[in-house]
């Protein structure tokens, strides 16, 4: 098994496994951005859920800075920190999200204030909308392991990096901006399939063409995933009454 990297490759069945369950939440989406009534705005919270959820989200930050420590230290203490291998990936989504937030800024209506808001969380989201199930993929898989217990600091690198990710993303309903539509689910079932065929290929780390093409596709997927919820929504024509401004005749008889 492949350890280069920062978690351990699918191999053999496994990467049919993972591959086929990718697939299969990806077609159930897209059966479900089929069939759902959308596009539908989510429920916006109120005041004061509003302040607990930026709440929670900056909690979940400080956990996480706080556990990333405990598990650096030890990692240390075991002799078992090393350097990360080279991020090429990155740039790719940091300019990714430059580009969402000014997307979403300059067309964004009604503009000003909401639209700017509606582009810093868009430009947050869109990093997540990847890592939420990439984290779930590898989670177990991580290397190297830290003992003595490698669940528990597995659990505790991940269970604040999670919560970080879910606060995150809900912090999309604060942006009266942002309605689901059935290219929300579409886009997010094609970073799915691109993730399916990064299984095949074993889900590795992208420091070869194969594994960093996939990851920087279903990057961008995730992004233009976010982005399908602030697409301007379409105004209904008014019927046209053909009698309008027309005489009544029976009247006039």
């Amino acid at each position: 098994m492949t350890k280069y990297g920062t978690w351990v490759i699918y191999s053999g069945t496994s990467r049919l496994a993972l591959a086929a369950v990718l697939l299969a939440v990806a077609a159930t989406l897209v059966y479900a951005g089929h069939r759902l009534p959308l596009p539908a705005g989510p429920a916006r919270p109120g005041r004061k859920a509003a302040v607990f959820m930026v709440a929670a989200w900056v909690l979940a930050i400080v956990a996480f800075i706080a556990c990333l420590v405990v598990y650096a230290r030890q990692s240390q203490r075991e002799g078992l920190a090393h350097g990360l291998p080279p991020d090429h990936i990155f740039p790719i989504t940091f300019i990714a999200a430059g580009v969402t937030f000014l997307i979403i800024v300059v067309n964004g209506r009604p503009g000003g204030w909401t639209a700017l808001t509606s582009g810093v969380i868009a430009a947050m989201a869109g990093p997540m909308v990847f890592e939420l199930p990439f984290d779930l993929i590898v989670m177990a898989r991580t290397y190297p392991p830290i003992p003595p217990d490698p669940a528990l600091y597995r659990a505790l690198f991940f269970a604040p990096l999670v919560l970080i990710e879910v606060t995150t993303l809900s912090l999309l309903t604060l942006s009266p901006m942002a309605r689901l539509s059935r290219a929300t689910f579409f886009s997010f079932a094609l970073m799915l399939a691109v993730f399916a065929a990064w299984a095949l290929a074993g889900f590795g780390y992208p420091s070869t063409p194969v594994p960093f093409t996939l990851n920087a596709v279903s990057k961008l997927v995730a992004f233009a995933t976010v982005l399908t919820l602030f697409f301007p929504r379409r105004t209904q024509a008014q019927p046209v009454d053909s009698a309008a401004g027309q005489p009544d005749l029976q009247a006039a008889g």
